[in-house]
């Protein structure tokens, strides 16, 4: 018999409360930015290590390692203070389809953002008419390219007005905008409400949402994202966000979506 949403929100939190866990880092591309402590590192960090996470998670957190090398392990003070002579180190792979020449323009860009914008909590600023990060993600996208750069980067960054989940950007600012006392997300951001967050929508919770008939589209694309968030509003309109932790964690970790519910 099908569940109605309410139904499943006990179940739901008690996942939510297994999963965002201090223990949960150490198997997240969220590892990376809990590596620092000042405000520019964290964000410089996490969108660095949010911005490749795609494919096998040792895989991603091993070349974000590698970035932070090229960073020399100080991603604020680089990105200001890097010279040409420091970008020319920076050669061949970093991560799939994402090289050096993207990594270069990346360091460019965000410099820019620093320099001429206030920084990335500025540009990624909300508006409260705003129900959810579409609009704020195409601003930041605008303001990302607006210097000289290689149309392939472009893919790097996902539009949701081309349709896109945009689960790389949005699961970044999940780690930077959400505020809890668990020690996972870190809340240092206060240019969005919690509530208009979006979920990091990927195969695994995409698949999880549909096994618990959260979601009934098959694609995930911002559409999905769409429907998928009005259900997860209903069970917690503040932080609908924080349920990622369980469909994550139901999808990878327990393989929830090929068991029987």
């Amino acid at each position: 018999m099908k569940k109605t949403v309410l139904e499943l929100k006990p179940f739901l939190d008690e996942k939510v409360e297994q999963y965002n866990h201090v223990e949960f880092i150490e198997t997240d591309p969220i590892q990376i930015p809990h590596l620092f402590y000042k405000k520019e590192d964290i964000e410089i960090s996490g969108f660095l290590a949010a911005s490749i996470a795609w494919g096998n998670r040792k895989s991603i957190i091993k070349s974000a390692g590698k970035i932070l090398q090229y960073l020399e392990n100080s991603p604020y003070d680089f990105v200001m203070n890097h010279t040409s002579k420091d970008l020319q180190k920076i050669k061949g792979a970093i991560h799939r389809t994402f090289n050096s020449d993207d990594l270069i323009f990346f360091i460019q860009s965000l410099q820019n953002i620093y320099r001429k914008h206030d920084g990335l909590e500025k540009i990624f600023s909300a508006k409260k008419e705003e129900k959810d990060t579409f609009y704020l993600i195409e601003r930041f996208r605008n303001i990302f390219f607006e210097i000289d750069h290689l149309k392939r980067t472009q893919k790097h960054i996902s539009s949701p007005q081309k349709r896109s989940s945009a689960k790389r950007i949005n699961m970044f600012l999940r780690w930077m905008v959400r505020k809890d006392a668990k020690g996972v997300d870190f809340g240092i951001w206060n240019s969005i409400s919690p509530s208009q967050l979006v979920c990091p929508l990927d195969v695994h919770s995409g698949n999880v949402a549909r096994k618990l008939e959260l979601l009934k589209r098959t694609q995930n694309d911002w559409t999905a994202v769409s429907e998928l968030m009005d259900n997860l509003k209903i069970l917690d309109a503040k932080d609908p966000v924080k349920y990622d932790f369980a469909l994550f964690g139901l999808g990878v970790f327990e393989k929830f979506s090929e068991e029987n519910f």
